[in-house]
């Protein structure tokens, strides 16, 4: 399966996901600790930033001050696409909702404050639903 590119068909087919569990960003000044398994690593000049589950790390004593649910958008984003981010931003925004990006290969990853994650999902959803009934 290709990329998708056209923004329209891309938000229309966003299928937003909230996983399991409470996420946290960290960050570390040497490897990953023992008892750590990141969902994401960003390399910047000041260390390691990590997004943990929440319970990995009070486990490892790591300090974090934001707690996060993780929402997945299932549709096959082109890495060149343009407007996907913005737009799920905008709506975010416009709701109120904070929100982190994280693109992989194959899906972005949004975390959200976790405490209205569920919201933020009902958000995207109704984004991607009329987004389905403008490409009609």
């Amino acid at each position: 399966m290709s990329a998708e590119r056209d923004l329209t068909r891309l938000v229309a087919g966003m299928r937003p996901e909230l996983n399991a569990g409470r996420y946290v960003f960290v960050t570390v000044a040497g490897p990953v600790p023992a008892g750590v398994a990141p969902v994401a690593t960003v390399a910047e000049s000041e260390g390691l930033t990590l997004v943990v589950r929440q319970e990995e790390a009070d486990a490892a004593s790591l300090e974090y001050d934001y707690v996060a649910g993780w929402i997945t958008l299932r549709v096959h984003s082109a890495l060149d696409a343009v407007g996907l981010t913005a737009a799920v931003a905008r709506e975010l925004a416009d709701a109120g909702l904070s929100c982190n990006v994280l693109a992989g290969f194959h899906h972005d990853h949004l975390f959200v404050e976790h405490a209205r994650a569920r919201e933020a999902l009902a958000v995207l959803r109704t984004l991607s639903e009329r987004a389905s009934h403008s490409a009609v």
